[in-house]
């Protein structure tokens, strides 16, 4: 007896969810729209590379800092990654919208969106943007996993034409088709539970959107200085943005050296800090601190050792703190030993 999409439920769950795979098939396909077609943001040192992109995600990662520094610290792995993810986004969004070996894709889509959950869930300067998109990759990959695709995608086509390889056993688990669960229930209930308690875990993690107080690490720029030293000629530190917008510096319009009473010693202001050569910034990562027009720039995720002339302060032992002033009137200071 031959079946329709009237009586196979199959068919009806692929077909219900035409809409949710078209636009997630796009939301990842786009990612190599943007980055190749419309523009090149694959091409280091140029405005724009994604993997400076990718350096932001660093400071409050979630289990996969490691992998993320490893590859911000060596450029042309970089490059090759970044590659490489664009050319899976762009055969997995594209599969998905055909509906092309729905339910193989349909794991790319999970491990993407996870992917983008542990690695940038804690931006969004307005509201819980990475972190939504995530969740929602996740959920969306596993239920396009369950409904296959139904009418309208390549995989139905190849079905109905009795193409060989669709009466194989391993296309009902890759492509669409029922799925030959022998306990459905419990199947759905197991997944969906871990990908709630992964919603509730990460949106407590990263913004504290369950219980206690809720934070936003994208709203304002934080710097953490560290190894201070000097000798009689510089004044060294590293210094590293941990929080604020991804898409906007931190602007540097000042550095103070300061006594034990908060006098100063020295002070940098916004012209020399714009002035300061390569020999004075040693960045680790790929986004780097770099001198602007009118500041200093600390980009999101920038890591460096910076270097400063203190050859005329006479008296260095007197050297007590180290202040950084942002143009916003943060201020951030470390005890110079």
């Amino acid at each position: 007896m031959k079946h329709t999409i009237n009586d196979r439920p199959s068919d009806l769950a692929g077909l219900y969810t035409l809409s949710f795979r078209l636009v997630i098939g796009w939301t990842y396909f786009s990612a190599f729209w943007r980055r190749l077609i419309l523009e090149n943001k694959l091409i280091p040192d140029e405005k724009g590379y994604i993997g400076e992109k990718f350096n932001h995600f660093l400071p409050n990662a979630l289990g996969i800092k490691p992998v993320i520094e490893y590859l911000v610290t060596h450029p042309e792995a970089l490059q090759r990654s970044m590659i490489t993810f664009t050319i899976i986004e762009a055969v997995v969004g594209l599969f998905i919208i055909l509906g092309l070996f729905t339910r193989l894709m349909s794991i790319g889509i999970f491990s993407l969106a996870l992917g983008i959950l542990l690695g940038s869930g804690w931006l969004g300067t307005t509201c819980l943007d990475e972190w939504q998109i995530g969740v929602l990759g996740v959920a969306g990959g596993f239920v396009l996993y369950l409904t296959g695709s139904g009418p309208y995608s390549l995989d139905y086509y190849f079905i109905q034409k009795k193409q060989g390889f669709t009466q194989r056993k391993w296309f009902q688990w890759l492509g669409s088709g029922v799925l030959p669960f022998s306990k459905p229930k419990t199947i759905v209930l197991t997944g969906s539970l871990f990908i709630f308690g992964l919603t509730l875990y990460t949106n407590q993690y990263f913004h504290g959107g369950v219980w206690g107080n809720l934070h936003n690490k994208s709203i304002k720029p934080n710097i953490e200085i560290s190894q201070v030293s000097q000798d009689n000629s510089d004044l060294k530190f590293e210094v590293y943005r941990t929080e604020g917008a991804d898409v906007y510096g931190s602007f540097l319009i000042g550095i103070q050296l300061l006594d034990q009473n908060g006098n100063i010693l020295k002070e940098f202001n916004y012209e020399q800090l714009s002035k300061l050569s390569g020999e004075h910034i040693q960045n680790h990562y790929v986004a780097k601190v770099k001198p602007g027009k009118y500041s200093l720039i600390i980009p999101l995720g920038a890591r460096a050792d910076i270097s400063l002339d203190i050859s005329n302060i006479l008296q260095k032992h007197t050297i007590h703190t180290l202040k950084l002033i942002d143009i916003s009137g943060i201020e951030w200071t470390a005890i110079v030993r």
